[in-house]
């Protein structure tokens, strides 16, 4: 942008000319057309700091200064600073409830089985799976994460080709939006920075909207701007945002870390015995080293050790009703060995019995995680149909797509095919419904087609026993 756009600019500015954000973005003012987006970094920020253990609050305690009786500092005491990971175990305990298992896609929709097929192959392909649990795992820390679907063409071919850039302010990444009333994404940026040539850092600010994509670059006097149309079609981004997993038991935790550290500050005092001797000692100490101590004592007097016995006990039960506090009120189950050896053979139903707490998260999750699914789906289909497989655009458009969250713990399948068997005996299930259902077949359509082939040779079989039989002579 030149010295005298960006003059003009900050000319209508200041007189109140109001411009609407793609005009904004059209006359390269990208910095008040950022402003007015909303930024997500600050509150991320504060939130990872909450999150990451070496900036926990209690890394802020300070040494203590010793002084002599006459006030000169002697030495600085170390205190003990006892970060614990509370909101790293709160949070992963709440992804694998959700995403311990890939969500299961299912075809809805008839004569679609070309499209079904291609989108299972660019999921593979593109590892959707991790990447929806590195963004929910970061949007757990940090509030707010994003997966930003991004299409190029690949060098040596020239073929176009997708591939999802998982977004986080730990990776330096800033998520802007836009948002009408109803809630709805309209605008979506990114910013980050590069480093380029002559080893200069440089400002990037990716947005987007559903018909342009603002690729800006901040220059020595405003921004350059590259405008792109958006081929396809919608705002190419899948944003996560939630409160983080930790956020209601943040003050706990850091009460409890404060209590660890002083309790171990007072144990480093007072742990260790202490020789009280009610007379003068008249031989020198024994060193540590030797083995023999002896120690001889002036007119009958007496050596004793004055030893700390235990900690107080309402601090014991203070810490217990804490850890309990936290873990309960995060809808957390207290998973360690003991627990999981205490558990034993139990089925699954038994065992989702037991970690009730993290389900009834999950399935509060649910409640935003369904839409996301279902959105994630919907820029499948327009990115297979407008980008990489125009030739079967039209399938794409008509293929249905259902998804299901798994539960982390695989389902009783026994008793499942138990229940498949009975319905199928009864006449109440079909033979290829069987087979779907069925956990020991992996490909049910390569199932279906060798049952059918083995009928037919069964059959051809029996006509050519039949035969046979009719041209045997008779006594």
């Amino acid at each position: 942008m030149s010295i005298i756009q960006s003059i003009t600019n900050n000319i209508k500015a200041a007189v109140g000319y109001q411009q609407s954000f793609d005009e904004l973005l059209t006359s390269k003012d990208v910095t008040r057309a950022v402003a007015m987006m909303t930024l997500h970094s600050e509150k991320a920020l504060c939130h990872l700091k909450e999150y990451e253990v070496s900036s926990h609050k209690v890394m802020e305690r300070e040494d203590r200064a010793v002084y002599d009786k006459k006030g000169k500092f002697l030495r600085w005491s170390r205190r003990n600073k006892i970060p614990i990971p509370y909101q790293k175990f709160i949070n992963e305990i709440a992804l694998v409830f959700l995403y311990g298992r890939p969500v299961k896609w299912t075809q809805q929709s008839d004569s679609t089985d070309y499209s079904y097929n291609y989108y299972k192959e660019l999921m593979s392909e593109i590892r959707f799976d991790s990447a929806v649990r590195e963004a929910k795992r970061t949007a757990g820390a940090e509030g707010v994460s994003a997966i930003l679907y991004h299409v190029y063409r690949e060098e040596a071919t020239q073929t176009p080709k997708l591939l999802l850039n998982v977004l986080s302010k730990k990776n330096g990444d800033d998520i802007y939006t836009i948002k009408d009333q109803y809630k709805r994404l309209r605008a979506f940026a990114w910013g980050y920075y590069l480093t380029e040539q002559g080893n200069r850092t440089v400002h990037h600010i990716d947005i987007y909207t559903a018909d342009t994509i603002y690729l800006c670059k901040r220059g020595a006097v405003g921004w350059d701007v590259d405008a792109r149309p958006n081929p396809i079609g919608k705002i190419p981004v899948l944003l996560f945002e939630q409160e983080p997993e930790h956020a209601d038991v943040q003050p706990l935790i850091e009460k409890i870390e404060n209590s660890e550290s002083v309790e171990a500050d007072v144990i480093d005092r007072f742990a260790n015995p202490t020789m009280v001797a009610t007379s003068e000692i008249l031989n020198s100490l024994p060193k540590q080293e030797e083995e023999a101590k002896l120690l001889i004592l002036k007119n009958g007097g007496n050596v004793s050790y004055l030893t700390w016995n235990e900690a107080s006990e309402s601090k014991r039960n203070q810490f217990e009703r804490m850890d309990k506090h936290i873990l309960s009120k995060s809808f957390t189950p207290n998973i360690d060995f003991d627990n999981m050896k205490s558990l034993g053979n139990l089925s699954a139903k038994a065992i989702r019995k037991v970690m009730l707490l993290a389900v009834i998260k999950a399935e509060r999750h649910k409640d935003k995680h369904d839409g996301y699914m279902s959105r994630h789906a919907s820029l499948m289909k327009a990115i297979m149909g407008n980008v990489l497989d125009y030739a079967h655009r039209a399938e794409h458009e008509a293929l249905k797509l259902g998804h299901e969250f798994q539960e982390p713990f695989g389902d009783d399948v026994s008793e499942l095919l138990a229940d498949c068997s009975k319905q199928y005996n009864d006449g109440a299930m079909s033979r290829e419904t069987y087979v779907e259902l069925s956990y020991l077949i992996k490909d049910a359509q390569a199932e279906i087609a060798r049952i059918k082939a083995e009928q037919q040779e069964n059959l051809k079989q029996q006509m050519a026993l039949q035969r046979m039989d009719a041209f045997e002579p008779t006594d």
